[in-house]
């Protein structure tokens, strides 16, 4: 779970973006504008991290009405092993995903995203989980994520390799997984992904 004040800044800075938006003249924006600089110095505080990089994490501040990013991950087997790719970012591994592209629909993007990061085609065939990043153990992050999680089936057999993204890919049993990178996957997404695959029947589960 998140600390309070990471939720309350997140939660200022968020208002004063819809706020900047919607104003109706310079005096409201100025004041929206002037808690959105006090919220992302509470969040680079919390951080340690200059402001900049608070600012450059919200470059669509007041356009529009601020709401949660979307982030999507797959789950994709090989008999009882599941991939993983190793990020180049900090060398930790994670179901491969990323960032939802606008113009594609939840399941075309986590195609796009094992195709991006392992060079593998697949196909989503269902949706288990639905987490609110900050309701979980994932790394504190200053900005708000909706995650889907979905299993995947291959196209065809073509072997994985890594992609610009990734340094490596590979198939791992559940008693086998590698350093993971917190702040896209934890264990128990991996978890649940063997959970639903043993039993297709399985709900997804959401906060």
């Amino acid at each position: 779970m998140e600390d309070l004040w990471l939720q309350w800044a997140k939660r200022l800075q968020s208002i004063a973006s819809t706020g900047a938006h919607f104003a109706h003249g310079a005096y409201d924006r100025e004041r929206y504008v002037e808690v959105a600089s006090i919220a992302n110095q509470m969040l680079a505080h919390l951080g340690a991290v200059p402001v900049s990089r608070i600012e450059a994490l919200v470059p669509d501040f007041a356009a529009g009405y601020a709401t949660p990013k979307v982030d999507v991950r797959g789950a994709l087997f090989q008999d009882q092993k599941i991939l993983l790719v190793r990020e180049q970012c900090d060398g930790l591994w994670s179901l491969p995903g990323g960032f939802a592209d606008v113009g594609k629909s939840p399941s075309e993007n986590i195609e796009k995203e094992i195709w991006e990061e392992a060079t593998l085609k697949a196909r989503a065939t269902a949706l288990y989980a639905v987490r609110h990043k900050a309701k979980h153990e994932y790394d504190a992050d200053a900005r708000d994520f909706y995650k889907l999680f979905f299993l995947c089936e291959p196209i065809d057999a073509t072997v994985p390799v890594p992609g610009p993204e990734t340094s490596q890919v590979q198939f791992f049993g559940r008693d086998e997984l590698p350093p993971l990178s917190t702040g896209r996957t934890l264990e128990k997404d991996i978890a649940a992904a063997f959970a639903h695959r043993a039993d297709p029947t399985r709900p997804a589960t959401f906060d």
